[in-house]
């Protein structure tokens, strides 16, 4: 490892449906705003990003069961884990080609960048982190677990033995709780607000719940205490962050009080920590339904890159974005 930056990154992540996809909180369009904002701050260019495939379905057979993927044939189904009626009304081809394809891109870039992490030091997905995804069922706009898909895949080809998944998600990682209870080589660590979604939540191996108006001293002081303890209890061959951006203030979904500076700081954290102990780390951006989300998270990849640099190993100017590329993004 060199301790520097793969960005995976693929057009595919974009869910569309004639533009009712917009009707939903969930803003699957900052994925691109990202994307487009590394490229104009002359941080990264198409050609140094990583393209993922689709995961396959023996992959995604490594997480979830068969009744469930044999499930997603019914749009009605596909609607309630989307939390997303308008959904069931589809045909189950156009959600196959326009929504679960998608997901599917957007594990395969999880699992890219793991196999990226582990070549380069730390590997960054601009999507992905569906951690409410369970073996048998979907939720909360989360079809496939990816972080769940990427840590299995590594294990089956031998790559890894154990890992960590680090959760800092606003919303408990339910799902990732779920898929990896009783196994005591992932670590599941979930840092969230207590009296929000999920209700009831499940139990990770280590669950730290904060009350809501928790602001970037209290939650920093908390992770700060909790996270090299469970890098010890851990002993990762690899650390996977789920950087959901819902802790940030005025988020709609989360009462939360953090600032910008304090989600760059929080994900700073975890990434150096990695970095210090010489443990591939892999970033996946999970939540953030506020405005500012995408930016928030654009700032928090932006701080990783300039810090470690570009796997590539280059820079470039900056430049003002196309007509073409700010029509993608609306």
């Amino acid at each position: 490892m060199n301790d520097r930056v793969a960005v995976v990154y693929s057009a595919r992540y974009q869910v569309e449906l004639g533009g009712a996809e917009k009707l939903h909180s969930f803003d699957i369009r900052k994925y691109a705003k990202i994307y487009l904002a590394l490229n104009t701050a002359g941080l990264i260019r198409p050609e140094d990003v990583f393209v993922p495939e689709p995961a396959d379905r023996d992959s995604i057979l490594l997480v979830h069961t068969a009744a469930y993927l044999e499930s997603l044939k019914d749009s009605k189904a596909v609607a309630g884990y989307l939390e997303a009626p308008l959904v069931a009304a589809l045909p189950a081809g156009l959600v196959e080609s326009q929504i679960l394809e998608p997901f599917r891109y957007a594990t395969g870039g999880t699992v890219l960048a793991s196999r990226l992490a582990l070549e380069h030091g730390i590997g960054i997905n601009i999507g992905g982190g569906y951690h409410h995804a369970k073996p048998d069922a979907g939720e909360g706009f989360c079809v496939y677990n990816d972080l769940a898909v990427a840590i299995r895949v590594l294990q089956r080809e031998g790559l890894i033995r154990r890992a960590l998944l680090v959760d800092l998600d606003v919303h408990q990682g339910n799902g990732s709780a779920v898929c990896f209870a009783g196994d005591a080589d992932v670590f599941t660590f979930s840092i969230h607000e207590g009296d929000i979604y999920p209700i009831p939540k499940e139990t990770s191996d280590l669950d730290v719940e904060l009350p809501a108006g928790t602001d970037d001293a209290a939650y920093l002081q908390v992770l700060g205490k909790h996270l090299p303890k469970v890098f010890d209890r851990a002993r990762p061959d690899i650390v996977l962050l789920q950087a959901g951006c819902d802790t940030l203030a005025g988020d709609p979904l989360a009462r939360f009080r953090m600032t910008e500076e304090g989600v760059v700081a929080r994900d700073a954290c975890v990434v150096d920590e990695a970095v210090r102990r010489g443990v591939p780390v892999v970033v996946t951006l999970g939540g953030g339904y506020s405005l500012d989300a995408w930016h928030v998270q654009f700032a928090s990849v932006r701080r990783t890159i300039e810090t470690y640099g570009l796997a590539a190993n280059r820079s470039y100017p900056p430049r003002p974005p196309t007509a073409k590329e700010k029509l993608y993004t609306k």
